[in-house]
């Protein structure tokens, strides 16, 4: 049986084909001329292509999709005590160790949100940033990673912009385009959060799924007290998939693959210390975190001082003012103030003394006692 389809042998020529023959031959000929010039301009890179000279030189306008609140939120997630998390799974290694958790979003129904642990043994938060940030070694080890390419550098906003497709098993693949910035803490740590977006270099392509919902940020920081790194991460992606199998999906891939991080981990520190590994292009500016994220972090709510329990009732006065307001009337005046009041009070006890007396000592004390009441009123105990 002939499979393949000999198209020179069936329109040889011949002095016997006629006329009509050769207007059939040559009509077909065309057709598939035709056919192969449009298939090569369907292939070919389209102007606003990120592989197109005229794209390339077009110039971009910068623009802000990463903020600082950004950031804060990132955070105020990545403190497991402050969601309600489900545990799915905890491995560990001479190497490296990781935990994952879930948890439901908090509106509506959507992708889970997956919080982790991952900690490298004997590595510096320096050498794990490059190798989080090195997209061209990414594509060496990691094969999930189709397509990477860097659509725009913006060093104005400090955000950097990239188009990756992914390949699945069974399913089609799947393309982001994405932004990300870094930030830089007081204490050496690095966070990066990275969010979907549009860009003109990345028109939607309908061999792939574009991925509507993505947010990712993680923390880089040492352990303290070993010689170990760890990255603490918040993920959440909408790729279109069932919510239930998706987690299947993780729980039973995900160590696998954390594994393979780790190794190509060893070998990325290799390259670096024997200095084999290739230039990298430019580098992002990294953003230094807002001080009053780190206060807002780190510090721990305080009323005051001290407090004091007044009566059943338990009123609590703060101290810390009231000492500093009692500073300023003088402990002489104090003083007398006490013994005029107490020997007052002996006075109009004893019941000796004249009626004047104890009219003028009734006036005395009357004055006493609203200067203590307006005391009082501005939180003073006399």
């Amino acid at each position: 049986m002939k499979l393949v389809w000999d198209w020179e042998e069936e329109f040889k020529f011949s002095p016997k084909m006629d006329g009509y023959g050769l207007t059939w031959t040559f009509s077909v000929l065309l057709f598939i001329s035709l056919y192969r010039f449009l298939s090569f301009r369907r292939r070919s890179p389209p102007l606003n292509s990120p592989s197109s000279p005229a794209a390339a030189a077009a110039p971009i306008q910068a623009r802000e999709v990463i903020f600082d609140s950004d950031l804060k939120n990132l955070m105020e997630e990545l403190d497991e005590s402050k969601g309600n998390w489900e545990n799915l799974i905890q491995k560990s290694s001479n190497s490296v160790s990781y935990t994952a958790k879930c948890c439901k979003p908090k509106v509506g129904v959507g992708a889970l949100k997956y919080l982790s642990v991952t900690t490298f043994e004997d590595c510096s938060v320096d050498m794990v940033l490059d190798f989080y940030m090195d997209s061209d070694y990414r594509m060496e080890w990691d094969k999930t990673v189709v397509q990477d390419q860097q659509l725009q550098l913006d060093q104005t906003t400090a955000t950097e912009f990239g188009r990756t497709v992914k390949k699945f098993p069974l399913l089609t693949r799947r393309e982001y385009v994405l932004a990300w910035k870094l930030w830089r803490g007081t204490d050496g740590s690095f966070y990066c959060f990275t969010k979907e977006c549009d860009h003109p270099l990345a028109p939607e392509d309908k061999r792939y799924v574009r991925v509507a919902l993505y947010r990712s940020g993680w923390r880089i920081r040492k352990v303290p007290g070993r010689n170990a790194c760890e990255i603490r991460m918040v993920h959440q992606e909408d790729a279109g998939l069932n919510v239930e199998m998706a987690k299947l999906a993780f729980i039973k891939r995900i160590w696998s693959y954390v594994c393979k991080m780790d190794d190509a981990l060893r070998k990325y520190t290799v390259k670096k210390q024997n200095k084999l590994s290739p230039i990298s292009g430019p580098r992002l500016s990294i953003q230094k975190v807002p001080a009053e994220f780190e206060d807002t972090d780190n510090s721990i709510s305080t009323v005051d001082e001290q407090t004091l329990a007044v009566g059943a009732n338990q009123h609590v006065v703060t101290c810390k003012s009231n000492k500093t307001r009692l500073r300023r009337m003088p402990s002489s005046k104090l003083i007398a103030n006490g013994l005029v009041l107490l020997g007052g009070a002996i006075c109009l006890s004893r019941g000796h003394s004249s009626l004047g007396s104890k009219v003028a000592m009734a006036y005395l004390l009357g004055k006493l006692t609203k200067r203590g009441a307006s005391y009082e009123k501005q939180g003073h105990r006399v």
